[in-house]
């Protein structure tokens, strides 16, 4: 019997070494489209509502955490959400090794992980390496959208994009306030953190 996890949940590619080699993208996805990328799908409520709204995509999200993967997986079903697949990972500059050069379509990240203790800075996901990485994989023009309620982060995460040749913001002010992205979908976290009175900011940058 094929569960939901058989179906929606890939084995994560790696060698005899345990390093991780390329994933097959037109075998992985019944249909071959556009695919979208989510880093860090958390409960799942945006990749289980964005993916039937975008029938025409795939979209593969990656979670680090089992329990969290577990979470998304109660909110799919292979009727409504054919064109979702998951992987675990915890994602870094490796990146590039697992995806091809200029598949993706779009990135999002939403609430990263701030680690706002300075000595942990060097944790955050937003570094010059990943963001290398992370353009060898995008397609030329292809964005990616950031959401974070961390002030900090926001201001770190503006420095490190524009240190980057590859990409340029697409907001002339990234930092002002700006309204949620198209078919922007709500989740636990961003709600509860919105309770909290941290509001989100929403960053917009473009692979050239």
């Amino acid at each position: 019997m094929i569960t939901d996890r058989d179906y929606f949940v890939l084995e994560t590619p790696r060698d005899g070494q345990g390093n991780l080699t390329r994933l097959d993208l037109d075998s992985a996805f019944a249909q071959k489209q556009p695919v979208y990328l989510e880093i860090g799908s958390g409960k799942g409520e945006f990749i289980s509502h964005y993916s039937r709204q975008h029938p025409e995509i795939n979209l593969l999200g990656l979670e680090a955490a089992d329990k969290r993967i577990i979470n998304t997986l109660k909110k799919l079903n292979p009727q409504q959400n054919p064109n979702v697949r998951l992987l675990r990972l915890h994602v870094d500059a490796t990146l590039s090794a697992l995806l091809p050069p200029e598949s993706i379509s779009l990135v999002f990240i939403q609430h990263p992980d701030p680690w706002p203790k300075r000595k942990h800075h060097r944790r955050r996901l937003i570094q010059e390496d990943f963001l290398q990485a992370l353009a060898q994989i995008m397609q030329p023009e292809a964005q990616v959208q950031i959401t974070t309620d961390h002030a900090g982060y926001a201001a770190w995460i503006l420095e490190e994009f524009l240190a980057c040749p590859s990409f340029v913001s697409v907001y002339d002010d990234p930092l002002s306030a700006h309204s949620p992205f198209e078919n922007h979908i709500t989740t636990w976290f961003e709600a509860e953190q919105r309770r909290l009175g941290f509001d989100p900011q929403f960053m917009l940058f473009k692979r050239i």
